[in-house]
């Protein structure tokens, strides 16, 4: 996910990571909390060790089939905090195995991390969700989970999440600055913005649903990670590993049908915005008549990183990702004037990049990018051709969306295109 955010005061830098990174905020243009000193974009790395977060199964394309309601509405319409191109949704968490829930609004749909995250302040105390039980008797389970601009920190609980007609049953979620254990890890901290609050996340909460089963994956259970997992006493917290089972779970992997991936549908938008978008988010690929590939180009992705490439201006970007999270296209330009952490040409620009994936399959995609000086003065929310300088990297956020149907496929489970990860338009 990349984070932009357009302050009055100092802005507040780039944030990239794909595997598992959480993320909350974009573009605003009203008053905002006070953001750190910018620091520079650079290439994004994968969150954790290079070990896959589960092993890749034989290639299939045998779906099972659904008739499970599948469709959740997602919207981009004005935020409390003046937010551009945040797609939200709402999220019903149940203590485990009861109907005791509650539906939680405005919160940010993002492929580019994988698992919910809910601020604690957002959920009514009856909702008693289970912790996650640590490596010592009297231990529970913490994560911090590091948006490159912030971070998020609270313990690791369970809860029947409920999309459309889907449950994920007993599924890892991360309750953002949970009570229950003690503050956050001094090498958390460290990580810039604390993003504890809904000010600070512009929201209630993440939806990761990007191409990865685990947030963290292999990686965090065979290695202590720092700015990852910990083990938490009520006075302490040490980093410690944690099985990829009890990891902050993608809810998708977690549904018994329809669990293969999501597709995400929105309108187009006109040059100067919208001041409102409604579409939907499909869960399963290939498992019912509403979530068919169709003629889409299948871009398969790296299985560690989730990365495909981008061919722009001359120059190739293996790191490149379709990130639903980022409320701008974000990518290195010569020639395009900016302004601030936006580009801002006199004139609207039209341009072409080529994306191509892991097995030399391409596609071709038109782009434009306005001025951004004008578009965030407007009363418009939705943006397809808000953009902003990166550093060696090529990152397709919400624009991209726009006018298109946008596959994700989770990771080891079969599609009609085989196996994921990968992501179709």
């Amino acid at each position: 996910m990349t984070i932009r955010t357009f302050f009055r005061l100092p802005v507040l830098a780039l944030c990239v990571l794909l595997h598992a990174c959480g993320g909350g905020g974009s573009a605003s243009t009203t008053a905002s909390p006070p953001a750190p000193a910018p620091s520079a974009a650079s290439t994004p790395t994968p969150a954790s060790a290079p070990v896959a977060a589960s092993s890749p199964g034989a290639a299939s394309n045998v779906v099972v089939p659904s008739t499970t309601p599948n469709v959740q509405p997602i919207q981009v319409t004005r935020t409390a905090t003046g937010t551009r191109n945040m797609l939200r949704t709402s999220v019903t968490l149940c203590v485990p195995g009861t109907n005791t829930c509650q539906t939680i609004d405005n919160i940010q749909v993002d492929t580019g991390s994988q698992g919910l995250r809910v601020l604690a302040s957002a959920l009514d105390p009856s909702i008693a969700l289970p912790l996650v039980g640590g490596n010592a008797g009297n231990s529970v389970v913490a994560e911090c989970a590091v948006l490159g601009s912030g971070y998020t920190w609270g313990a690791v609980r369970q809860a029947d999440v409920r999309l459309a007609g889907q449950v994920a049953s007993t599924t890892s979620v991360q309750l953002i600055a949970d009570s229950a254990v003690p503050a956050a890890a001094t090498d958390c901290t460290q990580s810039g913005l604390p993003m504890l609050t809904a000010a600070n996340l512009r929201g209630n909460g993440i939806l990761g649903v990007g191409p990865f089963t685990a947030d963290c994956g292999g990686g965090c259970a065979v290695s202590a990670m720092p700015r990852w997992y910990y083990n938490c006493t009520p006075t302490a917290c040490s980093a410690s590993t944690v099985a990829v089972a009890q990891q902050v779970t993608n809810p998708i992997a977690r549904f018994s049908t329809d669990n293969n991936g999501v597709l995400i549908e929105l309108p187009a938008v006109p040059p100067e915005g919208a001041s409102t978008v409604a579409g939907t988010m499909t869960f399963g690929i290939g498992s019912q008549a509403n979530n068919g590939l169709g003629a889409a180009t299948v871009l398969k992705s790296n299985s560690i990183t989730g990365y495909v490439s981008t061919n722009f201006g001359g120059s190739d970007y293996g790191s490149s990702f379709i990130d639903s999270g980022s409320n701008g296209l974000f990518f290195p330009s010569t020639t395009l004037t900016s302004c601030g952490v936006w580009y801002c040409p006199a004139t609207t620009q039209s341009l072409s990049a080529t994306l191509s994936s892991t097995t030399g399959a391409s596609a071709g995609v038109s782009f434009s990018v306005g001025k951004s000086t004008t578009l965030l003065s407007s009363g418009n929310y939705a943006f397809s051709d808000l953009a902003g300088p990166a550093s060696g990297f090529f990152d397709w956020g919400l624009p991209f969306f726009y006018g298109r149907r946008v596959f994700t496929a989770l990771e080891a489970r079969p599609t009609p295109a085989g196996n994921g990860p990968y992501y179709a338009f």
